[in-house]
C-alpha cells in the first residue's frame, strides 16, 4: 500500500491552474480543523504558502463570503456561502433525496441512529443522519467526516475495491481513534476480507468509544460510493440485536437500489 490519498493531481493531463488549487486547499483546510478560527500564521504553514499570498487570497473570499473573519481581524473561518453551496449539493443530489426517506422508515422502525455517506477520497462524509429518540446528540453530524478504514460505512465501500486496490482512499497514516482503531494494514486487509465475504461491515468501538456501527454498501454505482449504517450503544446490543439490525438495512438498501438512478460516473 505505497500510493495514498493525501490529494488528487491533475487528471488527463490537465495541469492546476495554482491560484484555483490553492483556493480549494484554502477552504478545505478551513473545514477540516478541530477549531473552525485560524490565525493567518496558522493557514500559511499547514498550506506551505507565504502569508502574503494567502493574505490576499483570504481577502478575496472574506469580500466574497467565502470566508468570515472575526471582530479582532485576525481569525478566519468558513463564511456564509460555502452554507449555501453545501446546503445545494444536498438539495440537488438524486441518490440522497432517494435514500432519505428510507433511512427516516429504518430510524423510526429501530429507534437507532442511521447514516448515509459518501466516500471521498479517504474520507466518509456523512450526508444525512436521523438519530435515535433514546441518546440523541447535541450536533448534526452532516458534513463531517471521518476515516473511511475506521467506519463502518467507508469499511463497506472499501472492501468493495479490494480487488483494484483501496490505496487512494487511505491515509498516509492509519492513526486511531479510539484504542479500538485497526492500526495495522494487515489486518485491516483480514477485515476486509471477512466484510465482504460477510456482506455488511462492522465498525466496533473504531471510531467511538462505546459505540458499535453496521453499515452495507449501496450498488447503484460500481464500485459503490454510497453506503447506510446504524450506530447502536454496545451496552443496547442485546442478544441477537445484530441480526435484526443487519437485516432491516438489508431491507432498506434493497428499496433505495430499486429506485436510484444507476450512476455511471464513479471511477477508481
Amino acid at each position: 500500500m505505497s500510493k495514498r490519498a493525501d490529494g488528487q493531481p491533475g487528471q488527463g493531463g490537465v495541469r492546476d491552474v495554482k491560484s484555483a488549487a490553492r483556493t480549494v486547499e484554502l477552504l478545505e483546510l478551513l473545514a477540516s480543523r478541530d477549531n473552525p478560527h485560524a490565525r493567518l500564521r496558522e493557514l500559511s504553514e499547514a498550506l506551505d504558502a507565504p502569508r502574503s499570498s494567502v493574505y490576499a487570497l483570504i481577502r478575496t473570499l472574506v469580500e466574497r463570503g467565502w470566508v468570515r473573519v472575526d471582530e479582532s481581524g485576525s481569525r478566519y473561518s468558513l463564511g456564509i456561502r460555502a452554507l449555501l453551496a453545501g446546503t445545494t449539493y444536498l438539495d440537488v443530489d438524486p441518490h440522497l433525496r432517494i435514500a432519505q426517506p428510507h433511512i427516516r422508515d429504518l430510524n423510526a422502525s429501530l429507534d437507532e441512529t442511521i447514516h448515509f455517506g459518501r466516500l471521498d477520497r479517504a474520507d466518509i462524509v456523512y450526508l444525512a443522519t436521523e438519530e435515535s429518540s433514546r441518546y440523541h446528540r447535541p450536533f448534526s453530524r452532516v458534513g463531517r467526516r471521518l476515516p473511511a478504514f475506521s467506519t463502518s460505512m467507508g469499511k463497506s465501500l472499501l472492501a468493495e475495491r479490494l480487488d483494484t486496490g483501496i490505496e487512494d482512499h487511505l491515509p498516509r497514516r492509519l492513526t486511531p481513534l479510539t484504542p479500538n482503531t485497526i492500526l495495522d494494514e494487515d489486518e485491516l486487509l483480514e477485515n476486509l476480507r471477512a466484510t465482504r465475504e460477510r456482506g455488511y461491515a462492522v465498525d466496533r468501538e473504531e471510531n467511538y468509544v462505546g459505540v458499535v456501527c453496521f453499515g452495507l454498501a449501496l450498488r447503484y454505482s460500481n464500485p459503490p460510493r454510497d453506503a447506510i449504517s446504524c450506530s447502536v450503544p454496545i451496552d443496547a446490543l442485546s442478544p441477537g440485536r445484530e441480526e435484526v439490525i443487519v437485516e432491516a438495512l438489508r431491507q432498506t438498501r434493497l428499496a433505495i437500489e430499486r429506485m436510484a438512478p444507476f450512476d455511471g460516473s464513479v471511477t477508481l
